[in-house]
């Protein structure tokens, strides 16, 4: 019974994610990608009743995914709540006025069933409940390494490959936040307010800002449709890795369940490949295009 609500909680998480991604991301995009990775785009972003609306809707994904992460481990967890991007694709195409095309449905459903694979060949299990800060060490660093690196690149490029870079930087912190997340339910489920008194809710406050910021960045720079792939998978790779080395939840015992656990992962990443293509992420480029040049002449008007 615990498995079955952690799962459902799971999926209404991705729901809720994906409607507020395609909100705060119409917002975002509006501001145009020069202010990526400046706290002025969050700022600008708050002053925006609509993208404080898909704020809160972002909130209320979390707290379900904190329902979820009481009753299920990470690693069971967040690869399901990452399958927003089979909620928000259908969504995308309606805003444009398009449909799917076979190549949309492929690029999802290959996103999806390497994560399901992964899921399905050996559940994960067990772990430890409040790991130490000296366990969680090398997570910081190595997540943050990563994230400073790739969200550099990011603002080295324009176009596609920005709004890779950007997500791949905010999905590597999505992964460790959802980790904090676990952390701190399961260090208020045995403290209550006395949790505040620990370090795992101000680090999952501090990540949840990083994130935040590297997230809007990646939604104003480019295609929702191409940023959200690229999030769902990195996310749940990164939390998997936290879980099975900081938890130590138990995954693949075998080694043909690893080689088909990677094959999954494999799987995953030729997803993003093909969505990358996809002819609605063309669609939401070319819009973001003339959006950009309306913003432009707007501002050459008001010069004169």
């Amino acid at each position: 019974m615990t498995t079955v609500i952690a799962v459902i909680a799971a999926l209404l998480a991705a729901f809720c994610f994906a409607v507020a991604a395609l909100v705060q991301q119409t917002v975002a995009r509006a501001t145009g990608a020069d202010e990526a990775l400046h706290p002025r785009l969050l700022l600008d972003l708050a002053r925006r009743p609509r993208w404080l609306a898909g704020i809160g809707l972002d909130a209320l994904s979390f707290f379900i995914l904190a329902l979820a992460l009481a009753f299920g481990p990470l690693a069971l967890v967040q690869p399901l709540a990452s399958l927003d991007v089979l909620f928000a694709l259908p969504l995308i195409a309606r805003r444009q006025g398009r449909r799917l095309t076979l190549q949309d449905r492929l690029g999802a459903v290959t996103v999806a069933g390497g994560i399901v694979i992964f899921l399905s060949v050996a559940p994960p299990s067990g772990g430890v409940k409040t790991p130490s800060l000296g366990e969680w060490a090398p997570v910081f660093l190595a997540a943050g390494a990563l994230s400073a690196v790739t969200a550099l690149a990011g603002l080295r490029v324009t176009g596609k490959a920005r709004v890779i870079w950007l997500a791949v930087a905010a999905g590597s912190v999505y992964g460790v936040l959802a980790a904090l997340t676990k952390a701190s339910v399961d260090v208020v489920a045995v403290r209550g307010v006395g949790a505040l008194a620990t370090w795992e809710p101000w680090a999952l406050l501090l990540c949840g800002i990083a994130g935040a910021l590297l997230g809007q960045s990646a939604y104003s720079s480019g295609a929702l449709s191409l940023s959200l792939p690229v999030l769902d998978t990195l996310a749940p790779i990164v939390a998997v890795v936290i879980a099975a080395t900081v938890f130590d939840e138990k995954l693949a015992s075998s080694a043909w369940q690893l080689g088909l656990q990677l094959a999954g992962g494999a799987l995953a990443v030729a997803g993003i490949a093909v969505l990358s293509r996809s002819s609605i992420v063309a669609a939401e480029t070319v819009g973001g295009r003339e959006r950009a040049l309306a913003r432009m002449g707007a501002a050459a008007l008001e010069g004169e």
